[in-house]
Parts: structure tokens; sequence; C-alpha cells
């Protein structure tokens, strides 16, 4: 299972100042061979739609990271709520589940909105010189499980 929140930049530019787009073709790889279920949830930005996002890339530009600039934009660092997602896996008749993601937040938001997460399977760490920066404030400001010690930046 992939809960994968939108990311028009990443998935449909090919932005290289994020993860997003290699982890969205990764998540259908591996679900095409092994079978399961992607989520593609509208929330831009983490959630906080595309034309802050725009706005906070600027911010970043001038050195604050991707959590700074959105609460510098006066917004939540990580506005996601994975209500719709559980409702939809009920509906699926999907109460447990294995999740495909680097985020510990997503478990935890499921757990408690009563689908019960059995495993977290991480996906690849997608790090290049242009988004090795993202990738750290994610693992150090949010606890992602994204190993980044062979990287350079």
């Amino acid at each position: 299972m992939r809960l994968h929140s939108e990311c028009l930049t990443g998935d449909v530019f090919g932005s290289a100042r994020c993860d997003c787009g290699p982890q969205l073709r990764e998540a259908v790889q591996r679900i095409d061979a092994a079978g399961g279920i992607l989520l593609y949830l509208r929330q831009e930005g983490r959630g906080i739609g595309l034309y802050n996002k725009l706005d906070a890339y600027a911010l970043q530009d001038t050195g604050l990271d991707t959590y700074e600039a959105n609460t510098a934009l006066g917004l939540p660092e990580d506005a996601r709520d994975y209500t719709a997602a559980a409702q939809m896996l009920t509906a699926l008749g999907v109460r447990k589940l294995n999740l495909l993601s680097n985020n510990p937040d997503k478990a935890r938001q499921l757990d408690d909105l009563g689908i019960s997460v059995r495993t977290t399977v991480p996906t690849g760490v997608f790090a290049t010189g242009s988004n090795v920066r993202y990738l750290q404030a994610k693992a150090q400001h949010t606890g992602h499980t994204i190993e980044l010690a062979c990287v350079a930046g």
C-alpha cells in the first residue's frame, strides 16, 4: 500500500528539488510486481497547496528548509490528514496493510484512524545534489527513515 501525496512539480514536471516523482514511480513498479493499492492524495505541498508551495520554494532559495519555509508563510509544517485515505481503505475492506513509506506520520495517522499498519516498508533513497538538503530536513525534522550517510551534498 502506498499513500502518495500529489506533487505536481515532482510527479509531473520532474523537479529535482524533491524525491516525489521517483518515489511514485518506485511505488507503481512495486505494486505492479507484487500487487497492492496506490492512493494518490490531493495534498500538494504537504497540504498547503500549489501556490503556497511555490512561495515556499522561493523562501527555500534564501536558505530556509522545507519546514521552515512553510512556517515562515504562516502555514503548518505539514498539513496532511489521512482521514480520507483511511475512509477509502475501509470502503475497500482493507483494515490491515503493509505501508510503503519513509514517513512515520503516515503510519501513525492510519493506526489512529483504525487502519492497522503491520509493517512500514521504506522506499528507496533518491538523493541527488539538488535534493539532499530537502531529504536531510525530512530525516532530521520529522524522522523520515532516509539513510543519507553516503550521499555527498
